[in-house]
């Protein structure tokens, strides 16, 4: 699995522009629990969700060393998309 750098901002508008029930969804998929998915998009790290907060311009950067929830947000996103 690699990291990857993102801001945080874009991070929430990855979060803010899926369809209703997607936590869920995403929970359901990977096996953690929908509190775990909240805290990932939140900033919080939680039962090993991989991600360290640095300061920076517009709420700072996140290093996700486990993408598995956002990759499977993308995919929603996505598919909500067309």
């Amino acid at each position: 699995m690699a990291k990857v750098i993102v801001n945080f901002e874009k991070l929430r508008k990855v979060k803010d522009s899926l369809p209703s029930g997607s936590m869920q969804q995403i929970a359901d998929e990977l096996g953690v629990s929908v509190e775990a998915v909240r805290s990932y998009f939140g900033g919080k790290a939680e039962d090993g969700t991989g991600f360290h907060m640095e300061p920076g311009p517009n709420g700072g950067y996140v290093m996700l060393d486990d993408t598995r929830i956002l990759e499977v947000a993308l995919r929603l996103q996505w598919l909500n998309a067309i």
